[in-house]
């Protein structure tokens, strides 16, 4: 049996209280009481019904037609309509409607004054025509004489009659009682344009961490060098000697191509970096057109001449991937234009070997992204009550993050340490893990339609256009009609299946941690190529497809509605001090 919301704890049911039934045995004096218990009973329940199970709308009939005079008059047909409080409307005949009248009662009631007809001056304009459940109190009778000291003196209503009557309304009055599952998801999510800026810095980290992790595993052991390897030396080579000649102006379309060649082939070369002189040779051996590995330096460091004097701003319009292609060129030219042949190769030239650049501009940002996810995710959960994952939020505040540190200059060369690059590698990992582990509990508690309470009681019914005083065009097309599964799943119901799938391979299974990459115990450390790092960086996988079923309308459906939120900006003295203090 409910108890209320409250459960001891403070809390207020502002929804239906416990229901409570008469229970009748022999020998019970009834009164009005029970009796009046037991209908209340029975109504309220039904009621609950309609609400919660079918929602507010037509059930059938109630069609608006033009009255067979013409004027300012509609005809109504009979039917069955549910208001959002549970309330039965049910219309038995056909019924005139006088709409003129209507809305002069709108006016009346709006203006408190009766201005007379202004229908005629009015010209062509739009209203609503609702219908609204009320009751009557009926048929009185005397009561019996009572022991009561008060009883009552005069005749009691001894029914209750339920009827309706129409109204009109402006077309924008009409509330929509529809829900969207999107609407909830944003509601967690916050304002979109951060959750996308904090995701895709997320994404950008996911991307390093692993090849970081990879680097600090192995420091002192060579990356596999295999024939993918020597194809991509190969073709990258061949493409920058056809291409890296010339003094004017790259276009953006080839300024992107040649940073991509220039990326692969200092991978390759990087890679071949990471072994000592008589691993080399083993290389040349096995690849000869590793033979022409300083002629490669060469043609690494003309390209890079070319794309340093490139506009990257019109070059990589998205700053994320603009931070990652200075990098390829601030990178590429002062670690690889002299052989390494030692073992302890440099972090950044590991990093080159795979990839993934990582220079000293690029780590002030890795640091301030950690910040602003750590930040944004505390924030989220500042504010919502919705997830389920009970341990995110003190393992999300446990999160050691490196400092943020001021810009550096636009050339810095300034090499890393292990240290740094540890703490960096670590908190993005914990960070990628925490945010997919957010998202995912969001978008799983979208699928529990809410309880709305509601405050416009008013069914629509059509639309109905005026000319003077004439009704010239009704429009019913456009009304709420009852759904199976009511206003909060039924719109949506064709999407319910595929996210019921979804959820079942998301939403219960294990949370996902990070995993570091595998390296054997001896020999070169197998590492892939990071393929598409400066394209775009497609959203795949069940998370992805949830989250576009959530928010992607479809036709005809509700869009989710976004929250508006305060924006505060720190003021310019406090945001100087922080960095000075950083």
């Amino acid at each position: 049996m409910g108890t209320g919301c409250g459960c001891g704890c403070g809390g207020a049911d502002t929804r239906q209280p416990a229901f409570v039934r008469p229970r009748f045995f022999a020998g019970q004096l009834l009164t009005e009481d029970d009796l009046g218990l037991l209908v209340d009973y029975m109504t309220a329940k039904s009621r609950l019904h309609n609400r919660s199970l079918s929602g507010p709308g037509v059930v059938c009939g109630l069609d608006v037609a033009c009255a067979p005079c013409g004027g300012g008059t509609v005809v109504v047909h009979p039917g069955h309509a549910l208001d959002c409080a549970g309330h039965d409307i049910v219309v038995t005949c056909a019924e005139q409607v006088d709409v003129r009248a209507l809305v002069r009662e709108l006016r009346v009631s709006s203006l408190g004054a009766d201005c007379g007809d202004p229908c005629e001056a009015d010209g062509s304009r739009g209203y609503g025509l609702f219908v609204r459940y009320e009751e009557s109190q009926i048929e009185p009778v005397a009561p019996y004489a009572t022991e009561e000291p008060c009883g009552s003196t005069g005749c009691v209503p001894s029914r209750i009659q339920e009827g309706f009557r129409f109204v009109v309304r402006h077309d924008a009055d009409a509330e929509d009682h529809r829900h969207n599952p999107g609407t909830r998801l944003l509601a967690i999510l916050g304002d979109l344009d951060r959750a996308d800026r904090a995701r895709a810095r997320d994404r950008r980290l996911g991307l390093h961490t692993d090849a970081v992790s990879a680097a600090l595993l192995a420091p002192e052991r060579a990356f596999r060098f295999d024939a993918a390897d020597a194809r991509r030396y190969a073709d990258a080579l061949a493409w920058l000697r056809a291409n890296s000649g010339g003094d004017g102006a790259l276009p953006p379309t080839t300024a992107r191509r040649m940073t991509e060649h220039v990326r692969a082939l200092a991978a390759a070369v990087a890679r071949f970096d990471t072994y000592d002189r008589a691993g080399q040779s083993g290389l040349i051996r096995d690849y000869p057109d590793l033979g022409s590995v300083q002629d490669a330096r060469g043609s690494l460091g003309a390209a890079c001449d070319r794309l340093a004097g490139t506009d990257t701003e019109a070059v990589w319009p998205g700053p994320l991937h603009r931070s990652i292609a200075r990098a390829v060129v601030t990178e590429t030219k002062a670690r690889l234009m002299t052989g390494q042949g030692e073992k302890d190769t440099p972090l950044e030239v590991r990093l080159l070997a795979q990839g993934t650049p990582l220079s000293h501009a690029l780590r002030v940002e890795f640091r301030a992204d950690l910040t602003l996810i750590r930040d944004w995710l505390l924030a989220r959960l500042d504010q919502t009550d919705a997830l389920a994952d009970c341990a995110l939020r003190a393992e999300i505040a446990a999160i050691d993050t490196p400092l943020p540190l001021p810009p550096p200059e636009p050339l810095s060369v300034e090499p890393t340490t292990a240290v740094e690059l540890r703490q960096i590698a670590e908190a993005a990992a914990a960070l990628t893990a925490a945010v997919r582990r957010f998202v995912t509990d969001a978008a799983c508690s979208t699928l529990s339609p809410p309880c709305v309470d509601c405050s416009d009681t008013d069914v629509l019914l059509a639309h109905v256009r005026f000319d003077g005083c004439d009704v010239v065009r009704i429009c019913s097309a456009t009304r709420e009609q009852v759904l199976p599964g009511g206003s909060a799943y039924g719109e949506w119901l064709p999407k319910l299946h595929q996210l019921r799938e979804l959820a079942e391979r998301l939403c219960c299974q294990p949370v996902p941690r990070y995993q570091q990459p595998a390296i054997p115990a001896e020999g070169p450390v197998p590492r892939p190529y990071a393929e598409g790092l400066l394209d775009d960086w497609p959203r795949t996988g069940d998370l992805e497809e949830m989250l576009s079923l959530l928010l992607t309308p479809a036709p005809g459906e509700t869009p989710p509605e976004a929250l508006r939120e305060e924006t505060r900006t720190a003021p310019a003295d406090v945001t100087e001090s922080l960095e000075e203090l950083a």
